[in-house]
């Protein structure tokens, strides 16, 4: 259950793809840093910065995003993204709560900094480096004693996400950042409607493939399978390269024949770990091990389903 939350955690906050497909290598130059988020009005990100993003979203590359995140806590110390992604690898490669919380706190306080330069973006940081906060309270300090700390950093997220919103409502960052977190809080909550996040991540969320991404998530949780699968297809159909799309889809056809006793989507989930597998070099060993097990699971069904 902890590292579900953390799951999502990451992919909540995170930096997804830039709308030009680059293929990624250790190798990889970067050179003039593109705003991966907007199609106009673009911002400045640092070129490791950029490039790690890449690695983990379009290609699903950790080991060359740790490099690019390395050299971008030198060459790029105030792009508060960078610390975000620091915080998520700290803790999904290496379980590392302590450094998932120092960076997390360094997330917040450059997103301080940045409001006098960029307002929206420092604010938008300032709202995911309490978000980190908090989730790092509730598995440090556990359910019970962790809750308060946690609640109160969410006060503060949404404080931040509602000043960045006031400046532009229609930024494809933030609505991809803030559809992440309210859909994810909506399907774990009771008597909360995830219409609103849909929306949002439906209208104006970008890059495309990640808030398509988003959808299939979310859709998963509601046991909505044929709008998780068109989803996940798409998101597939953008960066086909990236092996935790496999996964997640395979996620979804399990479910789905499991719950409806389907063995072709059993099957279906079977060859989509595999080819998740097939990258197994890139990934998170945790990860991996989690696949793992979930094929294991599904070929048990399949063969009860014979």
């Amino acid at each position: 259950m902890r590292k579900r939350w953390f799951s999502q955690v990451q992919h909540t906050f995170a930096v997804w793809a830039s709308t030009t497909l680059l293929t990624l290598s250790l190798g990889f130059s970067p050179t003039l840093a593109q705003d991966p988020f907007r199609a106009t009005n673009q911002r400045q990100i640092g070129d490791n910065t950029e490039a790690a993003f890449k690695a983990i979203f379009e290609q699903g590359n950790y080991q060359a995003a740790v490099n690019y995140l390395n050299q971008a806590e030198t060459s790029e110390p105030n792009e508060p993204l960078a610390y975000a992604m620091k915080a998520s690898l700290a803790y999904t490669l290496n379980d590392d709560i302590n450094a998932f919380g120092n960076y997390g706190k360094r997330t917040l306080e450059a997103g301080r900094q940045l409001i006098a330069q960029d307002p929206l973006r420092g604010n938008l940081y300032a709202a995911v480096g309490h978000f980190l906060q908090g989730a790092a309270a509730l598995v440090r300090e556990g359910t019970v004693r962790g809750t308060p700390q946690a609640l109160s950093e969410l006060r503060q997220v949404y404080a931040y996400l509602d000043k960045a919103e006031a400046i532009a409502p229609n930024d494809p960052e933030l609505n991809l950042l803030r559809g992440y977190m309210d859909l994810m809080l909506a399907v774990n909550l009771p008597f909360s409607s995830p219409q609103q996040a849909i929306d949002r991540l439906v209208r104006f969320a970008g890059p495309r493939y990640l808030a398509d991404r988003g959808l299939a998530i979310g859709y998963r949780d509601l046991d909505q399978y044929t709008e998780a699968l068109t989803y996940v297809d798409r998101a597939l159909q953008a960066t086909p390269n990236n092996p935790e799309l496999y996964y997640l889809k395979a996620q979804i056809l399990a479910e789905q024949g499991k719950k409806q006793n389907n063995p072709s989507a059993l099957k279906a989930a079977v060859e989509n770990f595999d080819r998740a597998i097939a990258k197994k070099d890139q990934l998170p060993s945790s990860l991996v091990k989690q696949i793992e097990r979930e094929r294991s699971r599904t070929v048990q069904r399949v063969s009860g389903a014979s």
